[in-house]
């Protein structure tokens, strides 16, 4: 099989789009507010007022919730990828349809394989995540199950315990968002199956979207801003 230097070229911006966002969105989320950064502010905070409470109901609800949703993430994973399994069974009607799209590159039969193998793939590596997500989150169910009660809430001991509780939800967080970047990026996928060029482009778009919404949203400044309301807050100083 021979692929053209616009197909290379298209899979390398493809691939440095996605390592490199991942790797400078983790960079700068230390040094800015963004989605993962003021969440994480967030989530130590929730799991501070944790262990205050004697009743957690509404914890294990709310994680329930989040729990749900990444699970409906996963189940769905899998049946997008049966169904790109499924489609290496009809490489040559695939190759029909895209040949019967305008402005398409003429399809090579061995290319489309390789297209619908890194589809494939893509939606492997978010399956994993989504699973990954889902058990850190009921590690956290677990340790705030472990907590004892504190209703001063001043502890130092377990206030170092609540910011490891939050760590691990983070990690749990990241992961959740890590599978739904592949998602993002199976879009800009199905662009290679009609011309590289336009593949290029769509995973610029995608690293274009992922970045304003991960740091100039408005919903990542209404979340900065009720943060430093919290932080004026005395009972939040003093947990934090």
């Amino acid at each position: 099989m021979v692929i053209s230097w616009s197909d290379s070229l298209a899979l390398i911006v493809f691939l440095i789009s996605w390592v490199g966002y991942t790797s400078f969105a983790r960079r700068k989320a230390k040094t800015t507010n963004c989605i993962a950064r003021v969440m994480h502010q967030q989530r130590i905070l929730w799991m501070s007022q944790v262990i205050a409470k004697e009743v957690r109901v509404a914890e294990a609800a709310l994680l329930a919730n989040l729990e749900r949703n990444i699970a409906f993430f996963a189940s769905t994973t899998l049946l997008v990828l049966a169904g790109v399994l499924t489609l290496f069974s009809q490489v040559e009607k695939l190759e029909t349809v895209i040949a019967s799209i305008p402005f398409t590159a003429p399809p090579n039969h061995a290319l489309v394989q390789v297209k619908l193998g890194m589809l494939a793939g893509i939606f492997v590596l978010a399956f994993f995540q989504f699973t990954w997500s889902m058990r850190q989150y009921g590690f956290v169910n677990v340790m705030i199950g472990a907590v004892p009660l504190d209703k001063t809430g001043t502890d130092k001991n377990l206030l170092a315990y609540a910011r490891q509780m939050a760590v691990v939800q983070d990690q749990a967080a990241h992961s959740y968002n890590y599978g739904l970047r592949s998602y993002y990026y199976s879009m800009a996928a199905l662009c290679w199956f009609i011309h590289p060029y336009m593949f290029i482009v769509a995973s610029l778009i995608v690293v274009y979207t992922l970045y304003q919404r991960e740091f100039n949203s408005k919903a990542v400044i209404a979340i900065t801003a009720a943060q430093a309301h919290l932080e004026k807050n005395p009972l939040y100083v003093r947990k934090g």
